[in-house]
C-alpha cells in the first residue's frame, strides 16, 4: 500500500474501503512509537473519526503494545458505536460542551480532536461558534499540558489565486462566511492555552478529505452519473485520501509544539473541476454538463510541508477518480452529504 503499484484497482466494498482508509503509514507509526500513554479521540464519531481511530490502534498493534484508544462522541446509536468496538477501541458517550461530562472524560496524554461544526451552521451560527471557537477552551482546560492534535481546515485562508498554487501556513487569513471566521476563533483559543498553559499542540488545516462514500470527487462522480449540472466558478481544488490525512494527522503529533505548530494536509495536485468532471464522464460513459466559467480564485491549499515531513500522499488523484468512478457505477454506498466545495460566500 506504500506504493502506487501496492493499490487495488477497484475497492470491493465498506469492509475493504475502512481496511485501506486505517493502513498506517511508517511516519504513523513512528509518532505512535513516541508517545508513552493512551490515546482518545474526541468528535470521533465523524466521517473521518472511525478511520482514524482504528489507525492508531493498527499502529499500536503493530508495535505490539495494548495501549487503550478511547473515542469519544455523541454516538447517536448504540449501533454506530460497532465500528469502534469491532476493532478493539473503547467508546464513550459525552457532550463535549457538557462541562460535567467532559469533566468525566479519562485524562490520558494523547489527545486528537475533531470535535466541530460546519454543515448548518448557516442559520445556527451561535451554536457553530460554540463548538469551533469555545469548546477549544473547555478541551484545554480539560487536557492541559497533554499533547493535541486539532483539527482546523484550509477555509480560513480564503481565496486565493489559482495562478499562486495554494496559499502556505505562514499567509494572513482572510476567513469568509461564520464557519471559517469561527475556525478562526478556534485556532486563536487553541494558540492562547497552548502558550499559557503549556499545551503542545499541532493544528491540521485539511483542505480536501475524500474517500468512496463522500467528497469532492464523490460529489462530482454523481453529478456527472445523474445528468446535473456542474458549477465552474469554484474551478480548482485539492483532494487527499482520507487515509493519507489521518496518517499525516497522526504523525504530526512528533511537532505538537507551543505555540502552536501548523500544517496543511492537502494533496499535491491541483485538481481542474472541469478536467476531473471531463475524466469522470470518461469513466461513466456520460457527458459532463456544466454551467459557468472558471473563477482567477479558490480555496486552494499548499500541503508540501507535509509532503516534506511525512512523505507524500499514496494515492495519486487518477486512482482516487476511478476508484470512486466504480464505487459509484456500482451504485456503492454514499454517506449523503454534499460537500457544498463549490461555495464561494462561505455559507455551508
Amino acid at each position: 500500500m506504500n506504493q502506487p503499484a501496492d493499490l487495488p484497482p477497484i475497492i470491493r466494498d465498506e469492509a475493504h474501503l475502512q481496511d485501506l482508509l486505517s493502513l498506517p503509514t511508517p511516519a504513523a507509526i513512528s509518532a505512535v512509537s513516541q508517545r508513552d500513554g493512551d490515546f482518545i479521540v474526541l468528535g470521533a464519531g465523524g466521517k473521518m473519526g472511525p478511520s482514524l481511530s482504528r489507525m492508531i490502534r493498527r499502529a499500536l498493534d503493530e508495535l505490539g503494545r495494548r495501549t487503550r484508544v478511547i473515542a469519544v462522541s455523541r454516538f447517536a446509536s448504540p449501533a454506530s458505536q460497532v465500528a469502534f468496538t469491532d476493532h478493539g477501541i473503547e467508546t464513550l458517550r459525552a457532550d463535549l460542551l457538557d462541562q460535567q461530562q467532559l469533566d468525566a472524560l479519562p485524562d490520558v496524554p494523547n489527545v486528537i480532536y475533531m470535535a466541530g461544526m460546519k454543515f448548518g451552521s448557516t442559520g445556527q451560527e451561535a451554536l457553530t461558534w460554540a463548538m469551533n471557537a469555545f469548546l477549544p477552551g473547555m478541551i484545554c482546560q480539560k487536557y492541559r499540558h497533554r499533547r493535541i492534535v486539532a483539527f482546523s481546515t484550509g477555509n480560513i485562508y480564503g481565496l486565493s489565486p489559482v495562478a499562486r498554487g495554494g496559499s502556505i501556513e505562514s499567509d494572513p487569513l482572510n476567513p469568509a462566511g461564520d464557519y471559517a471566521m469561527s475556525c478562526v476563533g478556534r485556532e486563536r483559543i487553541f494558540e492562547h492555552f497552548s502558550r499559557t498553559l503549556g499545551v503542545p499542540l499541532s493544528l491540521i488545516r485539511l483542505n480536501y478529505a475524500v474517500e468512496m462514500r463522500y467528497g469532492v470527487l464523490n460529489d462530482l462522480a454523481t453529478r456527472v452519473l445523474r445528468g446535473e449540472a456542474i458549477d465552474l466558478a469554484m474551478g480548482h481544488a485539492n483532494v487527499i485520501w482520507q487515509g493519507d490525512a489521518n496518517a499525516m494527522a497522526i504523525a504530526s503529533f512528533s511537532q505538537a509544539a507551543t505555540p502552536p505548530f501548523v500544517v496543511n494536509v492537502a494533496g499535491p495536485e491541483l485538481l481542474s473541476v472541469r478536467s476531473v468532471a471531463t475524466r469522470f464522464g470518461e469513466l461513466l460513459s456520460e457527458s459532463p454538463v456544466f454551467t459557468g466559467e472558471e473563477s482567477t480564485t479558490a480555496l486552494l491549499s499548499n500541503g508540501q510541508l507535509a509532503h516534506r515531513l511525512y512523505g507524500p500522499p499514496r494515492v495519486p488523484l487518477e486512482r482516487l477518480i476511478q476508484w470512486t468512478a466504480d464505487w459509484v457505477k456500482r451504485g456503492g454506498a454514499s454517506l449523503g452529504k454534499p460537500t457544498h466545495f463549490e461555495s464561494r460566500d462561505g455559507k455551508f
